[in-house]
């Protein structure tokens, strides 16, 4: 493996692999990892590796977040998947995926990478998989499927289903199956609501550093083949996915939705349904703690610098309890 300085700078690096997906498809995706420069030497992060999943029609760039993760003794990696972000290419559909399986080989591979890595330097064995928004879906998805590979889940604002209720989604997934068969690459024509990158990206009304060309302000056309996946990874999640490690889900304390601009979307989650989220949140496993996060983006950790704190302490909050404690100590005694 030859990592190259990411596009973050002198702290990351990156570096792109093909995997091979269930369909045979071969896909490109971009493993990040965070290498803080000018840091003493020290043992291995006693707290094993954090794999960060994107949420759609977005890529990898809260340096915040990473840095976090290094404090708390993690070393810490991303991973922008294929149609996404370090991986954009002018002959392929944005954020394009007809089935949401096609994630798991890449990040199979990922880990499988992250873990060679820790062997090397003597490090532990034990992953945390955290997802945002439709990649805290694909998180979901993945560790009931392959379960015994990663610890621990974080799931920052995680799409498990439409908003309102499964009604919705029912009445969607009808309308637009026969659309998905016959022309899954079919762009629908919904309506443009740029609201949440208009609170965070600094070239709007935010703070935050964003590359249009990685996460475009009106996000990635909407395919059938996509949304059709996206709801039957919904389905999935209804039906219960009897996940056995612990599990966090951060959301914020309210949502504002609508087509014109309102002042709350300020401070509020203006993408997803947080109740709806809240509710499906108790059918993703045994051990599941919810977070409402007041005054909470939909990404909370781009939130107010208050919030965010208030954020990232019970984040931080719920790692002491579960991976720095006995939890982590039980995984390193198992032989």
């Amino acid at each position: 493996m030859e990592w190259q300085t990411d596009i973050l700078g002198a702290d990351f690096e990156s570096y792109a692999f093909e995997a091979t997906g269930p369909d045979g498809v071969v896909r490109r995706a971009t493993l990040v990892r965070h290498v803080p420069q000018g840091m003493p030497a020290t043992p291995p992060p006693p707290n094993g590796s954090v794999l960060f999943l994107h949420g759609w029609s977005d890529y990898f760039f809260n340096v915040a977040l990473a840095e976090f993760w290094t404090g708390l003794g993690f070393r810490f990696y991303a991973l922008d998947m294929h149609n996404h972000g370090r991986n954009l290419r002018a002959d392929t559909p944005g954020g394009y995926v007809e089935h949401l399986d096609d994630y798991d080989a890449e990040i199979a591979q990922a880990i499988e990478m992250i873990r060679a890595e820790e062997k090397v330097s003597g490090g532990s064995a034990c992953v945390t998989l955290m997802g945002h928004s439709t990649g805290g879906l694909i998180a979901s998805l993945w560790v009931s499927r392959y379960p015994g590979i990663v610890q621990f889940l974080v799931l920052n604002s995680p799409w498990l289903e439409m908003h309102g209720s499964s009604l919705v989604r029912r009445a969607a997934q009808t309308m637009v199956s026969p659309l998905a068969r016959l022309r899954p690459r079919t762009i629908l024509r919904l309506p443009e609501r740029g609201f949440y990158y208009r609170s965070i990206s600094s070239s709007a009304e935010g703070e935050w550093t964003l590359d249009d060309k990685y996460r475009p302000p009106l996000a990635f056309p909407v395919r059938a083949g996509w949304l059709s996946a996206v709801l039957s990874g919904h389905a999935k999640v209804a039906r219960g996915l009897r996940i056995d490690i612990p599990i966090l889900v951060l959301i914020s304390g309210s949502s504002a939705n609508g087509m014109i601009w309102q002042e709350s979307m300020r401070h509020s989650d203006a993408v997803l349904d947080v109740n709806t989220m809240a509710l499906r949140a108790m059918t993703l496993g045994q051990s599941v703690t919810l977070e409402r996060v007041e005054g909470g983006l939909h990404d909370v950790f781009l939130s107010a610098g208050p919030v965010r704190a208030d954020a990232y302490a019970r984040l931080g909050r719920w790692v002491h309890g579960y991976i720095s404690g006995r939890e982590h100590q039980r995984i390193q005694e198992t032989p």
